[in-house]
């Protein structure tokens, strides 16, 4: 599981069956100081989230299969909440912290 923010969304006019009633949605990995900016992806939306909302998204295919109850699904990417608030400590940082 991943920490994302919700940056975007995907509309789709046609789309696999599995995924109709869901929203699409494009998440950009959180990461910390010095470390490469991860690429955002698409991820389906089971938690209501929005533009700006801080998720946690599964990425693994087969536990968003059996979360939709579809074996056949094509999806990797699931978003299964919104986060409130994120705390961040590092070993040289032990008082700091970082509200995402």
């Amino acid at each position: 599981m991943l920490i994302a923010r919700v940056v975007g969304a995907v509309v789709s006019t046609v789309k696999h069956p599995s995924l109709h009633h869901h929203k699409l949605l494009i998440v950009q990995p959180l990461h910390g100081p010095g470390q490469e900016d991860p690429r955002d992806f698409v991820a389906l939306d089971l938690a209501h989230a929005g533009v700006g909302d801080v998720v946690l998204v599964n990425q693994e295919g087969g536990g968003a299969r059996e979360l939709l109850n579809d074996p056949h699904a094509p999806i990797i990417s699931l978003i299964v909440g919104v986060l409130d608030s994120v705390e961040l400590r590092g070993d040289e940082e032990q008082g700091g912290s970082h509200a995402a």
